[in-house]
């Protein structure tokens, strides 16, 4: 068996792609295309998920409980974010399209990118090509965006972020 080293950033957005996906049929290959990751990424990402017992054994089911426990209670420790520096970038946490309707703040906060085409304070995204994944997809751009919300959020956004989330997962 092989041995579990602990999460990384990506598995998060892998298996919230394959919830995304749960009514699919996938293959690895189709998620390395839509996240910019390459195939033994996504397999070896989905192996530490289910390590971590996340996923079963086909790894193509998520424990839906499980993850929304991990993000709920473990995100914010394992995936820790300090905003950085002002930068041009796309918008994420509360800075949203779905969260700037709810939140009115004076500092956006963005993934960094130089096509972007809002300024604020830079989150650095759970893997580098996560700009690109969501650009296509807009319902993993939100859950994200949520998850950003998590790491860097205070307390009325964070409950308002849990609640999207639990739409999402559960």
């Amino acid at each position: 068996m092989k041995s579990h080293n602990g999460m990384r950033p990506q598995d998060i957005v892998v298996l919230l792609k394959v919830l995304n996906n749960a009514d699919r049929q996938w293959q690895y290959r189709d998620f390395a295309s839509s996240l910019h990751l390459s195939v033994s990424e996504i397999s070896e990402s989905l192996q530490r998920s289910h390590l971590a017992g996340l996923v079963d054994d086909t790894k193509k089911k998520v424990y839906r409980q499980s993850l929304m426990e991990f993000i709920r209670y473990g995100l914010h420790y394992v995936f820790p974010q300090l905003p950085g520096t002002m930068v041009t970038g796309i918008a994420t946490a509360h800075s949203h399209p779905f969260y700037n309707q709810l939140f009115k703040t004076e500092m956006n906060y963005v993934w960094p990118y130089e096509d972007g085409d809002i300024r604020g304070l830079s989150i650095q995204p759970l893997y580098k090509s996560v700009v690109s994944a969501v650009r296509e997809d807009e319902v993993l751009y939100k859950a994200l965006a949520s998850i950003d919300i998590i790491r860097v959020g205070r307390v009325r956004e964070l409950k308002v972020a849990i609640d999207e989330l639990q739409k999402l997962i559960l």
